[in-house]
């Protein structure tokens, strides 16, 4: 079951009863800079802001990609604040020993788990998501020629899902699983730990072709992080930044409560259409291994009709509540 509210993350945490969530899995908004309301009315005109919206190649459309490189020290400082003061608001609503993982850059990695620390969180490790990248390994621009040899950057390879952990309150870990189901990460399997490294890829076309949002992530990464959670399988999870859905979607196939945030009126609305489709893809797999059977490889976009025979594998249940739309002090941006 889920519910999936259209706020202001800031303002829902403050009302979230206390101690009510068990686990945090988002995307959040990257240098916060490109989700406000003037750059993403620039992506969806397709030009200009801070979004890089790479060339055509090979036939194939590549999605747009935020240009974190162009943040300024101002920027990043109102980013670190921004991390600080969420981490703050979220504090009250989690459970002792709840795990917090954010998506992350690495070159931003650093002001982020900074800004959780002094926020009192302590930082756990990071889970790398292993994927071909089109971000890096650009040689000086305007002097390919000259120096054909030098990359600016290294080849992107790995995005870091970056893990936080609210203290426990009892001695142990068990005894803080015992009391509040959390303190831990749940294995993959009683002999397989969750590793820190998973294999990805990009996003697979059937699911671009239900969620057009630039930042979907794959069900099949989604799915084994938010699994992992919830170490004995029990409690809420939530998305306070749900953009495409992915996040809620793969805990509602992987049998999770959670609850998700989203701000933009046009990505709820899109979440809202997306989760029920993105969950009942690949019905056999909930997150307890790293590899998929080859139903998971890439494939043409599908059209409604083929959509139409995938929702009918399998009956969702979830629930739908939007909750007025505050605009929050821009100032905390």
């Amino acid at each position: 079951m889920y519910q999936i509210h259209h706020a202001d993350c800031f303002d829902w945490l403050r009302e979230c009863k206390p101690r009510s969530l068990h686990a945090v899995c988002t995307d959040p908004p990257y240098g916060v800079l490109e989700f406000t309301g003037k750059e993403v009315a620039k992506l969806r005109a397709g030009r200009g802001g801070v979004w890089r919206l790479p060339p055509t190649i090979g036939g194939s459309q590549r999605d747009p990609l935020p240009r974190f490189t162009v943040l300024t020290d101002a920027q990043k400082l109102e980013l670190r604040r921004f991390f600080h003061e969420w981490g703050k608001v979220l504090w009250p609503a989690l459970v002792p020993g709840a795990h917090v993982c954010v998506a992350g850059h690495p070159i931003l990695q650093h002001l982020v788990q900074s800004a959780m620390a002094e926020a009192g969180y302590e930082v756990r490790t990071a889970i790398m998501r292993l994927y071909f990248s089109f971000r890096g390994g650009d040689r000086p621009k305007n002097a390919e020629r000259e120096f054909p040899e030098v990359c600016v950057t290294a080849k992107g390879a790995y995005e870091p899902w970056m893990l936080f952990r609210k203290p426990i309150e009892e001695k142990t870990v068990a005894e803080n699983l015992r009391k509040w189901r959390t303190g831990g990460l749940r294995r993959l399997s009683v002999d397989k730990p969750l590793p820190d490294s998973i294999p990805s890829g990009r996003t697979p076309d059937r699911e671009e072709a239900i969620s057009n949002h630039p930042c979907l992530k794959p069900q099949h990464f989604m799915r084994v992080i938010v699994r992992a959670l919830l170490p004995l399988g029990e409690g809420t999870v939530l998305d306070p930044f749900m953009g495409s859905g992915s996040t809620i979607a793969a805990a509602e196939a992987v049998g999770y409560d959670s609850v998700g945030v989203e701000l933009d009126e046009e990505y709820f609305k899109l979440a809202g259409r997306s989760i029920p489709r993105l969950a009942v893809l690949y019905p056999d797999f909930v997150g307890e291994e790293l590899l998929m059977n080859g139903e998971y490889a890439s494939i043409e976009r599908e059209d409604e009709q083929q959509l139409a025979m995938v929702l009918s594998e399998k009956n969702v249940t979830y629930k739908s509540k939007s909750v007025s739309k505050i605009k929050r002090n821009r100032s905390r941006l």
